[in-house]
């Protein structure tokens, strides 16, 4: 039986997985900024679930769910940072408060949410971190450029962290799921007021995204049972992609750079001193 702690874990692919990893019989710390959403699945799960409020960028709440957690099960076995929110906005459309809370609920948030896990599970010599990343990471969108960066930048930090913790026995894994059927879209998309002149870019994007809801190909709860099953494993992936979208982008990605990398050599590779 392990213990889990999940962020964003009253709707979307949060849930899925808090259902999930109750089902399975392992207890779990189930974290929302409005946990009274939870109330179902705590009383379902009494004996193995505990709901406490949680806003990843209110440092004191960050450091009283750790510790409920401790107080109730003992030990805390895998994180998943999974709270966080898309915004749609070309650079110029975003306004500072925008710019920060973004960035402040998908990066900074995380960031804190790992580091206040690193020193139980340091103590405890074994743990997982998993975060929540997204394939607008890797290939952007036009309108995705702050969501992007603030996920690109966890999944930066996240290989850090690896590093950082390998010693103590803390694996870290980045989950990087391309559009899947939760209510993200619909619920958890901030939408800037539109310029005219960005109809043709962001404009476009939105209108996908419009299209798309509702529809997209990847099951949540597919989802949820392939994070289950590579948590707390003995060696588990660095980066687990969820579905087919993702896959594609990655592979496009991928031989872009390649291509690009040796389109250019001859201009990037003699920089160096002489040997």
């Amino acid at each position: 039986m392990k213990t889990w702690l999940i962020t964003g874990a009253s709707t979307g692919l949060g849930r899925h997985l808090a259902e999930t990893v109750l089902k399975n019989g392992d207890q779990c710390v189930l974290t929302a900024r409005r946990p009274e959403q939870l109330d179902d699945l705590a009383s379902l799960f009494a004996h193995l679930a505990l709901a406490v409020p949680l806003d990843v960028t209110q440092p004191a709440q960050i450091a009283a769910a750790f510790a409920a957690g401790q107080e109730r099960f003992g030990t805390i076995d895998v994180v998943v940072n999974n709270a966080g929110y898309g915004l749609l906005a070309a650079l110029e459309e975003t306004d500072d408060a925008r710019l920060g809370k973004n960035l402040e609920t998908n990066l900074v948030g995380p960031l804190r949410v790992m580091r206040a896990a690193i020193p139980l599970m340091r103590e405890q010599k074994h743990g997982h971190i998993i975060n929540i990343s997204a394939a607008a990471a890797f290939g952007n969108y036009p309108g995705f450029g702050i969501y992007g960066a603030a996920k690109a930048g966890l999944e930066a930090a996240s290989e850090a962290v690896a590093g950082e913790c390998a010693p103590f026995g803390i694996k870290v894994t980045l989950v990087v799921p391309g559009p899947f059927r939760t209510d993200f879209i619909a619920r958890s998309l901030d939408v800037a007021p539109r310029l005219p002149e960005y109809a043709a870019t962001v404009g476009k994007f939105e209108t996908f995204l419009t299209r798309i809801n509702g529809r997209q190909p990847g099951d949540p709860g597919k989802a949820a049972e392939a994070i289950y099953q590579i948590a707390g494993g003995e060696k588990p992936p660095f980066r687990l992609v969820l579905g087919k979208y993702a896959y594609d982008k990655f592979d496009k990605r991928f031989k872009g750079m390649g291509a690009e990398l040796e389109a250019w050599k001859s201009v990037g590779l003699p920089t160096d001193f002489p040997a």
